[in-house]
């Protein structure tokens, strides 16, 4: 699945071609994906796209009537093609655009959505319950440790909990946690508060820094300009057990955690802090 900055990615990629630009039509070639694509997403035919947002792993493109939501799913990606760009098998959207272009949403496996709210999309099932963005300023490792001072869950599936904080997928909590030293196992009220702004400094930097570099190269991710990201050649652990830690040598270890992989060094993130 896109993370964050994938789709942080695929916001900047688009914006300069959608924003301030009247959308056209609508193209709808298969409804169901994850949910049904609501009629109401015509609504955006005739109106100019006034801004794109990204909350979580959501996309927002605002106009005047409302706001589409788009989610990329598991496999989603997004192109800007020229308008008469013949449609592929998996193309199931195509916004088109009075520029002569065209926002085309591929999804192999239709887990991806575009839904449509006339009201704050703030406000929206999908994310009101959302905690802060990682990497805005309500992100902060005093809040880190007063959400989780009473909290015996482990560290990284915690770190995951969009209720807590958003957007910090299993790559990015993989890496961060190794840049601050701890351990994925760790119960979160036995982190100092000295470790939590550790944590929080990691995430910030390592979601920046694979945003500034296009992306983590993903089986089913590429950019809009068609080109991988290239962020998975500097993955310090994720996808690495067995294999020697840049910083010890020793071998880093894998464990499940909450269904998920998690890779770590007994040495550089010992269980007993």
């Amino acid at each position: 699945m896109p993370e964050l900055p994938e789709v942080e990615v695929s916001r900047l990629g688009i914006t300069p071609w959608l924003e301030g630009v009247v959308v056209e039509r609508v193209v709808i070639r298969h409804r169901q994906l994850r949910w049904p694509i609501p009629a109401e997403i015509h609504l955006l035919e005739g109106q100019p796209i006034q801004r794109i947002e990204r909350r979580a792993k959501y996309l927002l493109l605002h106009s005047t009537l409302g706001t589409a939501i788009l989610h990329l799913g598991m496999s989603g990606r997004l192109r800007i093609l020229p308008l008469g760009t013949p449609a592929e098998k998996h193309d199931h959207v195509d916004i088109e655009l009075a520029n002569g272009k065209l926002l085309r949403l591929h999804d192999p496996r239709r887990f991806g959505a575009l839904l449509w709210t006339s009201d704050d999309p703030s406000l929206h099932p999908l994310l009101e319950k959302m905690g802060p963005e990682p990497l805005t300023d309500l992100f902060t490792g005093n809040y880190l440790w007063q959400r989780g001072r009473k909290t015996q869950s482990a560290i990284k599936p915690w770190l995951m909990n969009n209720q807590i904080v958003v957007g910090v997928g299993n790559i990015y909590a993989n890496e961060a946690l190794f840049m601050s030293r701890i351990h994925p196992k760790r119960a979160v009220n036995s982190l100092s508060q000295v470790e939590c702004q550790l944590l929080v400094d990691a995430v910030k930097t390592v979601l920046a820094r694979a945003i500034q570099q296009g992306g983590t190269t993903l089986r089913d991710f590429m950019r809009t300009d068609g080109k991988p990201g290239y962020f998975v050649q500097e993955l310090l652990v994720y996808g690495r057990a067995g294999q020697p830690c840049t910083l010890c040598a020793h071998p880093l270890e894998e464990l499940r955690l909450g269904q998920r992989s998690s890779v770590y060094c007994p040495i550089c993130q010992p269980f007993g802090n």
